[in-house]
């Protein structure tokens, strides 16, 4: 039987230079999704999937992201001082949600390197990758059915999703054979073909359960344009050697490494929410209604 994984990777060193002028001076980790900033969701999936021991591959430049995981201890006196004490309960929890570590990625050398950087956090146990832009509002559904699928298989598991051929260019795409459920055999691993040179319409995403091996084969892996590492390249080597699942999944997610998606996640999660839902939702009604004449 597989070892049970434990431990969770969340690579946070980019620069976020879509999201300039504001990533300028915030971590686009910290950018807030309703009232949550984006990483909280990460971290919360992980939680929600049964994995409580967490690694943060961070920056000299991402302090705010690894501060949010930790105590506050003057902002706690204060908030009980003023009989706030949900809000003082609220940010206590932040740092008790899980283990939540941190290493630094001095230069942005790719995410390949990145996920190497947590080896000796890791050690030689599985893990799951996850990639911040990637936000999954579904109660940790699809990690939790990555993780049972490796602890079937002991093979390494990745996240796939149907999309249309003239936006595979965007991502890793797979091609892969029918295995039982919701998993796929991968056969083949391409990044950003060109939409007539894609071998399927799967598209990788953010969402990933190695087995320790990859760290081997990300030793190995030369460096690319502009020196980078990639990750894409070191899968391709353990799926040839070992064999690789891809897990297909359609609801849940959200891109925020985009703008226009960044857009929708805040306004279908604020409609959720319990507080904000309704006068929200009746807002749209109005302005609706005020811009399309209705």
């Amino acid at each position: 039987m597989a070892q049970v994984v434990r431990k969770a990777v969340i690579p946070a060193a980019g620069l976020g230079t879509r999201f300039l002028p504001v990533t300028k001076a915030v971590p686009k980790e910290m950018l807030p999704v309703v009232d949550k900033p984006a990483i909280q969701y990460v971290v919360e999936e992980a939680v929600a999937a049964g994995i409580d021991d967490v690694l943060l591959v961070s920056s000299p430049y991402k302090k705010p992201v690894e501060d949010h995981f930790d105590r506050a201890f003057e902002l706690e006196r204060r908030l009980e001082d003023k009989g706030k004490h949900a809000d003082a309960a609220g940010v206590r929890a932040l740092a008790e949600i899980a283990q939540v570590a941190s290493v630094r990625q001095g230069e942005p050398l790719g995410l390949g390197h990145a996920v190497s950087l947590a080896r000796r956090h890791v050690g030689d146990e599985p893990f799951a990758v996850l990639l911040p832009d990637d936000i999954m509002v579904d109660g940790g559904e699809l990690l939790r059915g990555m993780l049972a699928a490796y602890g079937e298989t002991g093979r390494s598991v990745v996240a796939l999703k149907e999309f249309p051929m003239s936006e595979i260019s965007s991502y890793g795409c797979a091609a892969a054979e029918p295995h039982a459920g919701n998993l796929v055999r991968v056969t083949q691993l391409v990044e950003k073909p060109k939409p007539e040179d894609a071998p399927s319409n799967l598209a990788v995403m953010g969402r990933y359960v190695f087995a320790p091996a990859i760290f081997g084969d990300l030793a190995e892996v030369r460096p690319g344009h502009g020196g980078e590492i990639q990750l894409t390249d070191a899968m391709a080597t353990l799926m040839a050697r070992e064999g690789m699942f891809g897990y297909v999944f359609s609801e849940g997610r959200y891109d925020i490494g985009q703008k226009q998606d960044f857009l929708r996640a805040t306004v279908e999660l604020a409609l959720e929410h319990p507080d904000l839902g309704p006068e929200f939702r009746q807002f749209l009604v109005d302005l609706a209604k005020r811009h399309l004449g209705l």
